[in-house]
């Protein structure tokens, strides 16, 4: 059962839409379960001032999109990079064992976002040399 933050969230997302001509963009997909989240954040002065999301998925697919976006919006870029899917499942109340693959999903939206980012401004080498070696220790069968 859904909690009422991820049904809140579900029917009321926060954030929905693309942003024109984004700073960073991240793209995940589950071939899985099928969802497909799209992550869009401008950045001024090293802070994210706006994000939106496109999520074709289920509930528990949106409302972790919306959650995340409500997490990092304001934040640095090395706080939105802290954000992990168990302080998104927590900030929803929780997310049944079957639906915590979404709120990975989510994380790795805006990783992905975030890395788009900063390889276009070429800023925080080391934080992309830090995704890079993330992305190498995550198991292939992360989302499930």
């Amino acid at each position: 059962m859904y909690s009422e933050k991820v049904m809140d969230h579900f029917y009321n997302p926060r954030n929905v839409g693309s942003i024109e001509n984004p700073d960073g963009y991240g793209k995940i997909g589950n071939p899985t379960c099928g969802d497909l989240m799209e992550l869009f954040i401008k950045v001024d002065d090293d802070v994210i001032t706006d994000i939106k999301f496109r999520t074709f998925g289920c509930g528990a697919a949106i409302a972790t999109s919306s959650m995340v976006t409500e997490l990092v919006k304001g934040k640095t870029i090395c706080e939105a990079l802290e954000v992990t899917n168990k302080q998104v499942a927590k900030a929803l109340d929780g997310l049944p064992s079957e639906k915590m693959h979404c709120s990975v999903l989510g994380e790795e939206a805006l990783e992905a976002a975030i890395y788009d980012y900063l390889t276009k401004t070429g800023t925080h080498r080391e934080l992309v040399e830090a995704i890079d070696e993330h992305r190498k220790k995550r198991p292939a069968d992360d989302h499930h």
